[in-house]
């Protein structure tokens, strides 16, 4: 990811995080793909209306799917309103899944979803991540180091 994406999404004003992801997984590589929305759904995720709380994905037939991902009916759709929480397919191209498909073949390797944003077009996008799973120790480390940084910026302030 080049600096000029990296400050396109700093500049989105739609950024729904999963939060515990860094914390639970050590990410190993990210790539950006593209949702496949139906109705109402890209009203919402505008509206800020989603959520990655243990959401995953898996590839199925060459294609890969988010499973788990929530977003919440939007407030003035009537009938045509879409499910809250369904499987959605996620748009790459054939050589990211293919390196998605070698990663998770490996043991403790799975795909996780990162992010949400609008893009500059106004599409919306996941970053998704190849991931390890942590252990505990590591969890523990990651704290620390949090814990560290919090305190060295306290000292910055201070003087």
């Amino acid at each position: 990811m080049n600096k000029e994406q990296q400050l396109l999404r700093k500049k989105s004003p739609i950024q729904i995080k999963n939060k515990k992801a860094s914390f639970e997984y050590f990410l190993v590589e990210t790539f950006t793909a593209g949702i496949v929305l139906t109705g109402t759904e890209i009203k919402s995720i505008r509206l800020g209306k989603a959520s990655l709380v243990d959401t995953y994905c898996t590839i199925i037939n060459g294609e890969v799917w988010v499973k788990g991902m929530s977003i919440s009916p939007y407030f003035y759709g009537s009938f045509s309103n879409h499910e809250m929480v369904r499987d959605r397919k996620l748009l790459l191209n054939r050589r990211e899944i293919r390196r998605l498909a070698d990663g998770i073949k490996q043991p403790g390797y799975t795909i996780i979803p990162t992010l949400i944003f609008i893009d500059q077009n106004g599409w919306a996008k996941m970053d998704i991540a190849l991931a390890k799973g942590k252990k505990m120790y590591d969890k523990r480390q990651t704290l620390k180091e949090k814990e560290d940084r919090r305190e060295m910026d306290r000292v910055k302030k201070n003087f």
